[in-house]
């Protein structure tokens, strides 16, 4: 009987994100596909689900921005001819430079196939250059798949896929209502939702994410005499508490105070996007993805938001008309304006490749282009 796929996956950790998100969606995907799924991070709250899915963690500390963190390549060299995967998946740049050195260090015909995933914009410079060096390049949107050929020339363009971040049609499916235990404690927690209409903006607290722009869209629709209220969610990451405190103040500068709702981080999201009205998303640079967005559509909930990105690349598909002009506060007050009286009608099924069994499909295809391990790709010349 031959032996079963083997994936190990690096990240900095498992707490709480996107990229995190997804290789946990991964780990279950996998293993219930009978591949033996190990993630190396340094740890966090998401672990013992991941081992509840079937995967096998390893703690390291390989997400440290710190040349200290180069101390750990032996080790990982050592993991690697330990467990003996099929499949080196990078997902982050430290990361990767830990698991490409390591891999660089191990004689060709015991190297296992090579992967990375573009999962955001990094800054464009030598050291996010890493998340190139894949034998394959994973890129979750066509956004992603631009810009990795547009910042980095170089790089074949035909080692590049592009796997969407996906849905599961179990849960995020059109209809999906929240029980009415829950919705009693919603209500119960934020009476001052009663009768408003509400704007959920998902994201952590952190200045890209545009928290700002609340002030003229609110201030516009309530000009318009609409009840409108922010409910923002998110956590406030170490080091952001400060940001936060701006926010606080500029809505209250703003007379707006009354008109916000923090949640702090919640784990009931999907219940949260469908008790609001609208799903924004205001980030000032375009995001590769947008996976909270793509739930919310998924849900029947409709969504505005920049068009840029992965979120632009999304509304074009399911709903072209919550397409915004980056950073135009004045056309975003027009369209939920538009839709508190004409909602618009969201797409009730949620096709391929967005779906969780398409991404999982999509990943072990590439990892079996990868077997037996081709080598390294060759960097273009000109």
């Amino acid at each position: 009987m031959p032996a079963p796929l083997t994936v190990m996956h690096l990240l900095p950790s498992l707490h709480s994100g996107g990229v995190e998100q997804v290789v946990l969606e991964l780990g279950e995907g996998l293993s219930a596909q009978g591949v033996r799924n190990i993630v190396v991070s340094s740890g966090g709250s998401m672990v013992p689900k991941l081992k509840e899915q079937g995967s096998i963690h390893y703690a390291r500390s390989i997400g440290k921005k710190s040349l200290f963190t180069l101390r750990e390549v032996p080790r990982m060299k050592r993991l690697i001819l330990k467990e003996r995967p099929d499949i080196l998946h990078l997902h982050s740049r430290v990361p990767a430079w830990v698991g490409y050195l390591a891999w660089k260090m191990i004689p060709a015909d015991q190297r296992p196939g090579l992967v990375t995933t573009f999962h955001g914009f990094y800054s464009v410079n030598a050291y996010s250059k890493i998340m190139t060096r894949g034998q394959r390049i994973i890129a979750v949107s066509g956004c992603m798949r631009d810009h990795i050929l547009e910042k980095y020339p170089r790089t074949p363009a035909d080692i590049i896929r592009v796997i969407p971040n996906t849905i599961d049609p179990a849960l995020d499916r059109y209809g999906y209502r929240p029980s009415d235990a829950w919705l009693r404690e919603w209500h119960t927690m934020y009476p001052e939702l009663a009768g408003k209409y509400t704007l959920c903006l998902p994201g952590r607290i952190t200045r890209l994410k545009g928290h700002l722009d609340l002030i003229p869209i609110l201030q516009g629709l309530r000009e318009a005499g609409l009840p409108a209220h922010a409910v923002i969610v998110g956590e406030v990451k170490k080091g952001k508490t400060a940001y936060k405190e701006e926010l606080v103040r500029a809505f209250d500068k703003a007379g707006l105070a009354s008109c916000i709702t923090w949640t702090g981080h919640r784990r009931d999201l999907r219940n949260v996007l469908c008790a609001c009205d609208v799903t924004l998303s205001l980030t000032h640079v375009p995001e590769s993805f947008g996976k909270t967005t793509l739930e919310a559509l998924a849900l029947g909930r409709p969504v505005a938001g920049y068009s840029h990105g992965g979120v632009g690349e999304q509304l074009n598909v399911f709903l072209p008309e919550g397409n915004v002009p980056p950073l135009d506060t004045a056309v975003m007050v027009d369209t939920l304006t538009q839709w508190y009286t004409y909602p618009p009608e969201t797409p009730r099924e949620i096709p391929p490749p967005y779906r969780r069994e398409d991404m999982i499909r999509a990943h072990l295809d590439v990892y079996r282009e990868l077997l037996p391990a081709i080598p390294e790709p060759e960097q273009k010349t000109t």
